[in-house]
């Protein structure tokens, strides 16, 4: 209730301008003594059915928030306070960059949506591993990494490779973002004859790494909604061969679906309610395919439990919201997850787990 007034203040401003608002507001709530103590209170929930275990991660619920909320890992202590099950930080490149000229971030209140082409804004590896450096962490952090505009398809590798390598003692996983629409030739990394060569360099990259430190990372791999089924397989055989650790279905769409806002025609990534269907198509297929020899995350159209609910049914064993989010206000994951335990006590279902067919 407090939110859906706030919220039509919020709107009134350009989306960019109070995401940096709320970025700065949770970065500093982690400064107030005993702050973060008082909204946990309020806003986090806690059932021990609702905890997922992909890997050798133990998640407390199946609610994350995707990349490219907190870029460059500077709220993560006041995220962690709204009862997230999972934060991802990102995406981040090796070198700090601009990003798209503005405006890039547009509201689709019609819609429930967001349009998007950022560009990968942001102030590169080495401030984000300075933001998470010695905070205090109670749930998985992961770290989503991607190439910096000038870098060439051909090089796009070494990028991935010193974001792994930089990041490696910080990051809970790491997501390998080739799916973003809103660089130049990125998503065609998704095509086998560069994702190949790429996860190939990356998994020996891991590999390495894990000897060296005694410290195994997931390496989860974030896929577009705009493929068709044939490509959707070459990527799964790809990351089936190179044993990948988990997929996320999906990113932003560059489709528009019977939209209503006068944005709809700005070009970038679009999120939200108009994703879902979308997003759930890939995601099915997807699921079909792996046969629970991959967990998958699914991703698009979240606010509410039974979103969620679908997407288990579906076949991913946990989501990420981030639209869903912006729209609904900080006690979303709250209440999604205390409706879950409703809708699992209506159909007998003992844990989470038990959903995803």
């Amino acid at each position: 209730m407090i939110y859906s007034i706030l919220k039509r203040i919020l709107f009134q401003f350009q989306p960019e301008f109070i995401h940096e608002i709320v970025i700065r507001l949770l970065q500093h709530a982690g400064k107030v003594p005993g702050l973060l103590n008082v909204i946990e209170k309020y806003l986090k929930y806690h059932d021990p059915r609702l905890t997922v275990q992909i890997g050798n991660l133990t998640f407390p619920n199946p609610i994350g928030l995707a990349a490219g909320f907190d870029k460059n890992g500077e709220a993560i202590s006041g995220l962690q306070a709204l009862g997230f099950g999972h934060l991802e930080v990102g995406t981040i490149t090796p070198l700090a960059q601009s990003g798209n000229p503005k405006p890039r971030l547009f509201r689709l209140k019609e819609d429930k949506a967001l349009i998007n082409r950022m560009g990968f804004n942001n102030r590169g590896v080495d401030y984000l591993t300075k933001q998470i450096s010695g905070k205090h962490l109670k749930i998985p952090i992961g770290i989503n990494l991607g190439k910096n505009k000038n870098t060439s398809i051909e090089s796009a590798a070494e990028d991935y490779l010193i974001g792994l390598k930089k990041a490696w003692q910080y990051g809970d996983y790491f997501t390998i973002n080739i799916s973003s629409p809103n660089t130049e030739n990125l998503r065609n990394l998704q095509q086998q004859s560069y994702l190949e060569p790429l996860i190939e360099k990356i998994m020996t990259k891991r590999d390495q790494l894990s000897d060296e430190t005694n410290q195994f990372k997931p390496i989860w791999l974030k896929i577009a909604p705009d493929l068709s089924e044939s490509e959707l397989k070459e990527i799964i055989d790809v990351a089936l061969s190179a044993k990948i650790d988990a997929l996320i279905v999906t990113n932003t769409t560059i489709t528009r679906p019977n939209l209503l806002s006068n944005f709809k025609n700005e070009t970038g990534g679009l999120s939200g309610k108009p994703l879902s269907d979308i997003s759930d198509l890939a995601l099915g297929t997807v699921c079909k395919v792996v046969k629970g020899k991959i967990p998958v995350i699914g991703v698009g159209g979240i606010f509410q439990a039974e979103d969620v609910y679908r997407k288990l049914t579906l076949g991913a064993n946990m989501v990420q919201v981030y639209t869903g989010f912006i729209f609904e206000g900080p006690d979303i994951v709250k209440q999604i997850n205390m409706r879950l335990i409703r809708l699992m006590d209506q159909n007998n279902i003992l844990k989470i787990s038990d959903i995803t067919m």
